[in-house]
């Protein structure tokens, strides 16, 4: 019964959206309002809109084999020698592994990481953002695509690629570092390296993680700890990304 029940409402959504869709896609305005509250009515367009971003993003980052996604600060206020390390790093997976170096394609740590990618003849994606303000996509970019929804362009982020390294970044970069290791955590994505890039700025966290979540309130296992890896240099990011990387794709592919 479970089962006629679930066939019977899941054909009522395949028709609803497809009614919606087919209703929105004249009707996408040039200019629209940010969707900041539950709406009164659904907005045939808007569906359209974030379903034609879902696909268009799919297409883009299923042209990729191996790809690894590079999270981080837009800003340049860093030392200069972490946005060196960025592009050395970025450089050799694209060079020596073949990796596609993904990241948000604007600048800052994702501009240093493409660039890495883009002068050695890489794969270097972009999956940039509209906002009130603009954010101009970086020229190191051999592949792009810019989104109206940051909830679109984080799932095309967070399901790009098999490692994910994270350096120092404001509220955006911890926002899709918590979102990663949450999907690893439960299983919605398969265990795959989270690399997080220069321990002055990430052991304080580590240490926040360590001894309120685990050990004083025991809000997450030991097992969780382990799925988090501090390193402080390129040679020692890059022998543990393609390590593990290998390890994990390949377990991946049994499944």
């Amino acid at each position: 019964m479970n089962k006629v029940n679930n066939d019977k409402n899941s054909h009522e959504v395949a028709h609803k959206l497809m009614r919606t869709i087919e209703e929105g896609h004249t009707q996408v305005p040039d200019e629209f309002s940010p969707l900041v509250c539950k709406p009164h009515r659904i907005e045939s367009w808007r569906v359209f809109k974030i379903m034609s971003e879902f696909v268009e993003g799919f297409e883009l980052i299923r042209r990729y084999g191996t790809a690894a996604t590079f999270f981080g600060s837009a800003r340049e206020t860093l030392d200069p020698e972490i946005y060196k390390q960025a592009t050395e790093l970025a450089a050799r997976l694209a060079k020596e592994k073949e990796y596609a170096v993904i990241t948000g394609g604007s600048a800052g740590i994702m501009q240093s990481a493409n660039k890495g990618a883009y002068e050695v003849g890489g794969s270097s994606v972009g999956l940039n953002v509209r906002l009130p303000h603009p954010q101009k996509s970086n020229e190191y970019l051999t592949d792009m695509f810019e989104f109206d929804h940051f909830f679109v362009r984080k799932v095309m982020l967070t399901f790009a690629s098999e490692v994910y390294i994270f350096f120092p970044g404001g509220f955006g970069t911890l926002d899709e570092f918590f979102e990663v290791v949450t999907l690893v955590q439960t299983k919605k994505i398969r265990k795959v390296p989270i690399v997080m890039y220069h321990s002055t700025y990430w052991n304080p966290l580590m240490t926040f993680i360590e001894e309120q979540l685990l050990k004083k309130f025991k809000t997450i296992g030991p097992q969780d700890m382990d799925l988090l890896h501090v390193v402080d240099s390129v040679d020692e990011a890059f022998t543990f990304i393609t390590q593990h990387t290998e390890t994990e794709c390949k377990e991946g592919s049994d499944e």
